[in-house]
């Protein structure tokens, strides 16, 4: 499952245009990125949750053919009902009595993880449910976990271990957003309203000291939460921080269809996507990436930054133009 239908009010004018997930990385949604992701590690069944600007998504996957995968939504109507929520909401579009693991992701995150690993992990722990979890400098601000030698999970959230349990040998860690949860963890989440599922059904199986572990990576992770993080994971991206092998075309450069005249001076690395055109004296890059059609005049200068679309005249640098709509 992927988790998709958040506000994105920290993304301010940009949440306002697109919803979260579909903003673009090297030409390519992140929800698009996710599914690719997916994909790549052998999933074929995904559920998606919707809610603010959920149509653009669906208009962007169909039913996930494009992708070779099978899509179908879980759509959230009135208050958005947190993770915990929505994976109730949409329990009955993924569990049909098998004890088969469920991949949960956020939609706003690039990751290189190995997923596989991840689900070795939580089959030999036999645990109920396996948190992604990463060191991190700010980790103890979000709300840390740290774990046992055995990789249970014994603190979480800062909160002092259940008793008996083993001491903690990890650093603190964050929760990455990627977890693996059986069917029956599920029946913790309460049964109505918006439910956090850390507070909720992580918590009370930490309370019984069993059958929550934790995977450490130490792999690219990225999430896109600000306009800010938005641009520098573009910029990680153009950079080659993150292996991309589910690509769905080109990760760099200069797409086929766009114009770039003589005399426009175009700086590496950069993605300029299709129907772009680059006027003579107009300068553009290094990190910087151009949306379909959009149009750098004479003059211009695209550095360290992202356009969606639409015109650029000016100077445009270390931030996001939204332009034309998508």
């Amino acid at each position: 499952m992927i988790l998709a239908a958040g506000f994105g009010s920290r993304l301010g004018d940009l949440g306002r245009a697109r919803p979260k997930p579909m903003l673009p990385v090297l030409g390519v949604p992140l929800v698009r990125w996710a599914v690719r992701y997916l994909r790549h590690h052998g999933i074929r069944e995904i559920v998606i949750n919707l809610h603010h600007l959920g149509e653009q998504i669906e208009d962007e996957l169909g039913d996930g053919t494009r992708d070779g995968v099978s899509i179908v939504y879980s759509r959230e109507h009135g208050h958005i009902l947190g993770t915990g929520g929505g994976l109730r909401h949409a329990r009955h579009l993924f569990d049909d009595g098998a004890d088969v693991p469920l991949v949960v992701m956020n939609a706003k995150l690039l990751v290189d993880l190995d997923l596989e690993a991840v689900l070795a992990s939580h089959r030999a722990a036999d645990a109920e449910a396996t948190m992604v979890v990463r060191p991190d400098a700010d980790a103890a601000r979000w709300g840390s976990q740290q774990l046992a030698a055995d990789g249970r999970i014994v603190r979480l959230l800062g909160r002092e271990p259940a008793a008996q349990a083993p001491e903690p040998v990890s650093e603190p860690m964050m929760f990455t957003g990627i977890h693996l949860v059986t069917p029956r963890f599920l029946d913790r989440i309460p049964p109505e309203g918006e439910q956090c599922v850390i507070r909720t059904a992580y918590r009370s199986l930490f309370d019984e000291g069993r059958g929550l572990h934790g995977f450490v990576t130490r792999a690219y992770w990225w999430e896109h939460s600000t306009a800010e993080r938005y641009l520098q994971g573009v910029c990680n991206a153009l950079d080659g921080r993150v292996p991309l092998p589910y690509a769905p075309g080109p990760v760099r450069g200069v797409a086929k269809d766009a114009i770039v005249e003589p005399g426009a001076i175009v700086t590496e690395p950069v993605w300029i996507g299709d129907g772009a055109r680059v006027d003579a004296g107009a300068r553009v890059g290094p990190h910087a990436q151009l949306g379909a059609g959009t149009h750098v005049r004479a003059g211009a200068r695209v550095e360290r930054a992202v356009v969606w679309g639409g015109e650029v005249t000016g100077d445009v640098v270390d931030r996001v133009v939204i332009g034309e709509p998508p």
